[in-house]
């Protein structure tokens, strides 16, 4: 037996037995064993190689009958022109022996789901989760973004054949580069889970290096061959970036990394990738090397993380699998910063200065702002928790993490539903003041999130007969849910206070699902005025509730 698959198993039986109410709407009814193992399987993939919330994981899983061979996708709003789509498909077997590759009809599967799924043009088939979120996509398509997916074939046994490789291949002619394969298997997924232990590695120099110290603290800069650092990826994979900030840690391509490879590809400008490229970022708690030696040196580093270059050090890692050792002749700077090993807000600092090629995700350098301590000061007076900083455990009923109030503040109070859905990179970015102002009180906050909460299980699990805009409008559902409370208080949204909290949650308490009905019902005569008898596609209605011309005529 496999001891990878047998970790793997364990973690999967944990899950099953400690999770089994937050799986329960991506199951269904009726679920056997082998199925909710399956689902808490992707469950595991989701919030380890993506770096997902529990919300965020359930929420994408869409296995089930009519699924069109998918069994979890994740999507962001547009960056750049561009929609970067994850596609899973998962496969977990009872046989632990961990010899089972991942099936050639599987992958055959993923690429037929790539070529119909994403062209807004084809009609299709779909349970109604999947539905929903396909819709989505194609309502973004439909508007010029240019999907960027990453397929990703997930087992407990091992890698696709050799057959489903040449599949891969003769469909990538006809992708045009927008679809980037994946594999993760149990030992990729255990080496995910262990990513927490020191790294201590050599990497060999080119010509001289420079040392300098600051504040106690040193910095070598200097230049080391692509090989060098696609050999230290290849040794130590995952584990390198377990201090980076971004999400979907190098399993989604983007056009930075297409050039870092064509550069890379071709002989003749291989020379220049020092000048073309940014470099990469390493932080450690100590670098040691030959002072006596002139140049070239071999130093040795201890607790060695990449924190900016991930990207680049991942497709030299691919690049080179295809070019072997002549992409040697190129070379890249490095950075390497030497710090105390409790020093994470320099950490944190050094991350988001260095990371210019990518977009990075801003909520956890915003965790130690005074406006966040301020906040969780006032909301653990009113009995709640508040989480500032992305944590991996699960978040109780009585806590609140930072993301999720910054979501329910700008749908709620700040009456803008539709850049709460589709903004969420925006939130710790350019409207953070906007959300996070100076007068936003824990009581506003914890209103406004119980709300949210009210709306998403209403969506997560939708009564019979509910409208099938809830899907994409939940947030306005509780924008107005939160007008209709401030109402009902007689209040401004200023006077909603730690005086008068316990009032505004009783109401919130015994007058949700009334709130909600009423929004529902003035949100359905606001569509039929919209459309004014135009069909009401799933895809119409997800562009509608992406703009604001909705909420003029809600409020």
């Amino acid at each position: 037996m496999s001891l990878a698959a047998q970790i793997i198993d364990q973690q999967v039986s944990g899950i099953v037995e400690k999770r089994s109410d937050a799986l329960s709407n991506a199951l269904g009814s009726g679920a056997d064993e082998q199925r909710k193992r399956s689902i808490a399987f992707l469950f595991l993939v989701a919030k380890t190689a993506f770096d997902l919330t529990d919300d965020e994981a359930l929420d994408g899983i869409v296995d089930g009958g009519d699924d069109f061979g998918v069994d979890a996708l994740y999507f962001e709003s547009p960056d750049d022109g561009e929609l970067h789509i994850t596609l899973i498909q998962g496969k977990y077997k009872k046989n632990l022996d961990g010899n089972a590759a991942f099936p050639e009809n599987g992958i055959a599967g993923m690429i037929g789901a790539i070529r119909t799924l994403f062209d807004p043009a084809k009609p299709v088939s779909l349970n109604r989760r999947l539905e929903q979120r396909i819709e989505d996509i194609r309502s973004f398509v439909k508007e010029g973004a240019i999907p960027r997916v990453t397929a990703v074939a997930v087992n407990n046994g091992v890698r696709w054949t050799e057959q489903a490789q040449r599949r891969i291949d003769n469909a990538s002619k006809d992708f045009g580069g927008q679809v980037e394969w994946r594999y993760i298997g149990s030992e990729e997924l255990l080496a995910l889970l262990q990513a927490q232990k020191p790294i201590s590695a050599e990497l060999q120099f080119n010509g001289q290096a420079l040392v300098e110290t600051f504040d106690f603290r040193r910095v070598l800069v200097g230049r080391i061959s692509v090989a060098e650092l696609a050999r230290l990826t290849n040794a130590y994979d995952n584990a390198l970036f377990e201090r980076n900030i971004r999400r979907y840690l190098g399993l989604k391509g983007n056009r930075v990394n297409e050039a870092v490879a064509a550069t890379l590809r071709e002989p003749g400008d291989r020379s220049n990738f020092y000048f073309y490229n940014n470099g990469v970022t390493i932080t450690c708690s100590q670098f040691r090397y030959n002072a006596l030696q002139r140049d070239n040196w071999q130093v040795q580093i201890n607790g060695l993380q990449i924190v900016n270059g991930g990207q680049t050090a991942r497709t030299v890692q691919q690049i080179a699998r295809e070019v072997g050792p002549e992409i040697g002749e190129a070379e890249v700077l490095v950075r390497i910063y030497e710090l105390p090993q409790d020093d994470n807000e320099l950490v944190g600092a050094i991350t988001f200065a260095t990371n210019s090629q990518n977009p990075v995700d801003l909520r956890d350098l915003k965790a130690n702002d005074p406006r966040q301590k301020h906040l969780g000061t006032s909301i653990v007076a009113l009995g709640y928790k508040y989480r500032a900083k992305r944590e991996d455990r699960s978040v109780s009923p009585d806590e609140f993490t930072s993301a999720v109030v910054a979501e329910a503040v700008l749908a709620i109070w700040r009456r803008r539903p539709h850049q709460a859905r589709f903004s969420g990179r925006k939130h710790f970015g350019a409207l953070y003041s906007r959300i996070f102002s100076e007068d936003l009180n824990g009581a506003q906050a914890i209103i406004a999130a119980l709300l949210l909460r009210h709306t998403e299980n209403r969506r997560k699990r939708p009564p019979r007969d509910t409208p099938d805009f809830l899907a994409y409008g939940s947030r306005f559902v509780a924008m107005l849910m939160g007008k209709y409370l401030l109402e009902d208080m007689d209040i401004a949204l200023d006077k909603l206070t730690h005086r008068n909290f316990e009032r505004a949650r009783e109401r919130v308490q015994h007058n949700a699902e009334e709130y909600a009905n009423r929004a529902e019902a003035q949100i359905e005569e606001a569509l039929d005025t919209l459309f004014n008898g135009r069909a009401r596609t799933l895809q119409r209605l997800s562009a509608t509730f992406r703009r604001a011309d909705l909420i003029e005529l809600l409020l």
